[in-house]
């Protein structure tokens, strides 16, 4: 598998990448730049839109737009137009709180997590094409990567800050989730897991911070591989490409030192691996009712 510099940008928080296989482009953003970026590996050009906002994740809708969770808001951002619409205000329990990583399920429902200041006051919500929003979890601190099993049986959950990724079981009629279980614990080492991306197998393949890398379990929690990087803070992970093969990876260079930096050149870069896992297409949220 080899890794390549796709697009040198140069993110602070690079995050949140999602591929939309009918356009064969990538989105992704610079949360703190408060840009939503848009590369078109056909012609390697990568563009950005500033939305006023930090922005910390991305859905595909179903009205031709993209969600955007903004630092306590939902909103459309309309790629043609690069019109910002907000439709949605959080109230979060806990002061300096702010949105993280999110993504649909396939019944085209938003989870969406938090970041917290201080430890256990994140929380991960679904916000439904309703417009009803539900708390699924508390007692959070850096709620993270999420996904799903190719059967929606299994949904998976990052706690970065406590070095774990969770697996629930799912009900994919109700949209809920119970019985958390740690299937993967990283507290020995000194990375933190951040977002993840499921292949068609069931793996779960995990940018690393701190890590230099990107790993990838099985579904029982057993690691399969690293594979490494030239940059300290990968960040998170989607599978992209004609048939799904290749796996984009954001990184940051947030927080790095200057010697840091110096010794990984690239941070805050786009990479792409080649893979020989085939990853799945990206859930859309179904916006009709809004």
């Amino acid at each position: 598998m080899t890794v390549q510099i796709v697009a040198d940008t140069r993110a602070r928080l690079g995050e949140g990448p999602v591929w939309n296989v009918d356009r064969q482009q990538l989105f992704y953003v610079d949360a703190y730049n408060h840009r939503v970026h848009q590369f078109d590996p056909a012609t390697g050009q990568d563009r950005f839109f500033n939305v006023g906002d930090i922005v910390s994740a991305i859905a595909l809708s179903d009205n031709g737009q993209l969600l955007l969770a903004l630092r306590d808001r939902l909103a459309y951002l309309n790629v043609e137009s690069s019109e910002v619409t907000p439709f949605y205000q959080f109230n979060f329990p806990y002061p300096n709180t702010r949105c993280n990583d999110g993504k649909c399920d396939a019944q085209g429902r938003f989870w969406i997590g938090t970041i917290s200041e201080a430890p256990k006051q994140a929380e991960l919500y679904r916000y439904d094409p309703d417009g009803s929003i539900r708390v699924m979890e508390t007692e959070l601190t850096i709620s993270n990567g999420l996904g799903w099993s190719p059967d929606r049986s299994t949904f998976y959950l990052t706690d970065s800050a406590q070095q774990k990724i969770y697996a629930y079981d799912f009900d994919a009629e109700a949209g809920t989730i119970q019985n958390r279980r740690t299937l993967i614990d990283l507290s020995a080492e000194i990375v933190e897991p951040d977002g993840l991306s499921i292949d068609t197998q069931g793996n779960i393949w995990t940018a690393l911070w701190n890590g230099w890398c990107v790993a990838c379990f099985d579904s029982t929690g057993k690691e399969l591989d690293r594979i490494n990087l030239p940059v300290q803070r990968p960040t998170s992970v989607t599978f992209g490409g004609s048939n799904l093969t290749d796996l984009y990876i954001t990184s940051a260079s947030v927080g790095l030192s200057q010697k840091e930096i110096q010794q990984g050149f690239n941070a805050g870069d786009l990479f792409r691996l080649s893979t020989n896992a085939q990853g799945m297409q990206s859930n859309v949220f179904r916006s009709a009712s809004i």
